[in-house]
């Protein structure tokens, strides 16, 4: 399937290029993404119900005023604040990861190229350039991963403080 789009082998070609870190990089993009398309499925489709649903409970009681009730409240709103962020700290390990794998790629590249020009005893520019080349890619890799992940996951975020304020305003005593 991947084939007929070329992605398949441009990804194997960058992976071939910038060495196993690449890969790594591109799991924890896989990773990332996911993530955010599961939390960009539940706060379209999900969050309205569940919101409708915790309305209904807080609605349901009779008693908004004890001290019981506003407990009860704010556990209707933590409810629905941990559904909300649950996956938010495994998406903000990934953006910074991402870079700091490209980093550990671009080092063992370059120690690769030292390695290498101590073992034929000259400094070939070619066979630098051709080095610093591979180890670079790391680098481009990691931040074009975690550049795409920076601003879904401060939506995010910002989405989670708004809605939990929002469901706090609808909870009316």
């Amino acid at each position: 399937m991947f084939e007929h789009f070329g992605l398949y082998s441009a990804v194997t070609a960058l992976i071939g290029q910038g060495g196993p870190f690449v890969g790594w990089i591109f799991a924890s993009g896989v990773l990332m993404w996911a993530i955010i398309l599961e939390r960009y499925v539940f706060f379209f489709a999900v969050l309205p119900k569940l919101t409708v649903r915790l309305n209904a409970q807080w609605t349901a009681r009779k008693d908004h005023t004890s001290w019981c009730a506003r407990q009860i409240r704010q556990m209707l709103v933590s409810k629905a604040n941990a559904a909300m962020t649950g996956s938010f700290p495994m998406m903000q390990v990934l953006v910074p990861l991402s870079p700091l794998l490209g980093l550990v790629g671009t080092v063992s590249g370059m120690l690769e190229v030292f390695d290498s020009m101590s073992l034929r005893g000259s400094a070939d520019a070619r066979t630098m350039a051709s080095g610093v080349s591979h180890a670079m890619i790391c680098t481009m890799t990691g931040l074009a991963v975690s550049i795409s992940g920076l601003y879904p996951v401060h939506y995010f975020r910002t989405r989670a403080r708004r809605e939990t304020e929002l469901l706090s305003d609808k909870l009316s005593f």
